[in-house]
């Protein structure tokens, strides 16, 4: 997997990619809007305030939509597929583009219980946040 793009954290998603390596889900939380916050930002949505705290999430949720992708999504997803590509929803609200792991395509569908799977790229320090049913 190492020839294949990695995330490139900034001073802002910092936090979030060393709760990653420490297999915890961190995610920003605003306690003036009471809001959980992905993608990581500087400012709060919506009202920019700038009480920005992490919090630890449960790393639960649901599946809120999928794709099979049958066919490689970029070259170095040759060999690869099918690749589950799915959108999250946390129970703490806010929705995580991921991969869908330990689980056969056709089991996959909208509202499956699912949680955090921590994947470490070999031969980097990025450890990736995927999804596996949580059953």
């Amino acid at each position: 997997m190492s020839d294949r793009p990695l995330p490139v954290p900034t001073p802002t998603s910092q936090p979030f990619w060393d709760g990653l390596r420490q297999r915890r889900l961190l995610l920003q939380h605003s306690p003036s809007t009471g809001q959980w916050i992905y993608y990581p930002r500087n400012l709060a949505p919506g009202t920019l305030a700038d009480d920005i705290e992490w919090r630890e999430a449960a790393g639960t949720g649901v599946v809120y939509t999928f794709t099979v992708a049958r066919r490689p999504t970029a070259p170095a997803w040759e060999g690869a597929s099918p690749q589950l590509i799915a959108v999250v929803e946390l129970d703490e609200g806010p929705k995580v583009t991921t991969e869908l792991v330990g689980i056969a395509p056709e089991a996959v569908r909208i509202g499956l219980h699912v949680r955090a799977v921590f994947e470490d790229v070999p031969g980097s320090a990025v450890t990736l946040l995927r999804f596996a049913p949580a059953g």
